[in-house]
């Protein structure tokens, strides 16, 4: 079975300290010759260091003594449970029917496995070169969910194919390409299925298109979270609740942003001259009488 293969976390430390030395370089030739907004190369450099030291935590984390495999399967179960109290549907249903046309299989398990990261960096290249002044929103709010996401991971939950007495399968052992072997290996942290990072990166790419492009067409961006959702849970990598928290923790993130912008813009009240004028004289008169 092919595995994919992304960079490791050293290899984007490195890439991370070395845009961060062109950023530094960059900026101090700017502020030689007196020029005072970034121009793209220092600006560009800046974001690639903070979004590959990003990449390289995520990959890093997995790798943590912090996270204990005990309980996740419990946990799993009360997944189950608590879907089934909100009336969601089954995932089992969806990746039967994957099986049953099994010409499905393989694309939707690539889909899974390769899409999440190459859309991402497309996206954010794409928002930063033509709409430079939305990317600080998106990038925050991308920063905000990876991280939350980190955290959460630690507290294990099992994706549904480790549930196999319930009837779900590995979709990408049988169809292929895979990003996992035996647990413990591979890219990603095989326990760590709450949140999906996966549909939240989806999140970002979707919504943020949406919100910052002007075209027609922008709304068939939204085909890439809701695909996504449905690969994710049709593979038996997440349970539908992973991708809802996911998303929920974008919007948060999103919020905070907004709030923290709006807190940061507001600038006392200074009077007008005539205002100063008319204050001035009614004192005047008032300590005349």
């Amino acid at each position: 079975m092919a595995r994919v293969k992304w960079p490791t976390w050293q290899q984007a430390a490195i890439a991370a300290v070395v845009s961060g030395i062109i950023a530094i370089v960059l900026a101090r030739r700017r502020r030689s010759t007196g020029r005072t907004p970034p121009g793209f190369g220092e600006a560009f450099a800046t974001e690639f260091a903070l979004i590959s030291a990003l990449y390289s935590i995520w990959r890093i984390a997995r790798k943590l003594p912090l996270a204990q495999d005990a309980g996740a399967i419990e946990r799993a179960r009360t997944i189950v449970d608590v879907q089934e109290a909100m009336y969601l549907p089954s995932e089992l249903g969806l990746q039967e029917f994957i099986l049953d046309n099994d010409w499905l299989g393989w694309p939707t398990t690539l889909y899974y496995a390769t899409l999440h990261v190459p859309t991402l960096i497309a996206f954010l290249v794409w928002l930063f070169v033509w709409h430079r002044d939305q990317y600080p929103h998106w990038r925050n709010g991308l920063v905000f969910l990876t991280g939350t996401c980190l955290v959460i991971r630690f507290w294990r939950v099992a994706p549904p194919r480790f549930l196999t007495d319930l009837g779900y399968e590995d979709l990408s052992e049988i169809f292929g390409p895979s990003i996992y072997g035996p647990v413990g290996t591979g890219v990603s942290d095989q326990f760590a299925a709450m949140p999906s990072i996966h549909v939240g990166w989806a999140a970002v790419v979707s919504f943020g298109i949406v919100a910052a492009s002007t075209s027609r067409w922008r709304w068939l961006a939204l085909l890439h979270v809701i695909i996504t959702m449905i690969v994710v849970s049709a593979t038996g990598n997440h349970w539908w609740l992973d991708g809802i928290v996911a998303i929920a923790l974008l919007g948060v993130g999103l919020a905070l942003d907004t709030a923290f912008r709006r807190g940061g813009n507001q600038t006392p009240v200074v009077p007008q001259a005539a205002e100063v004028d008319q204050v001035s004289s009614v004192a005047g008169v008032s300590s005349n009488s």
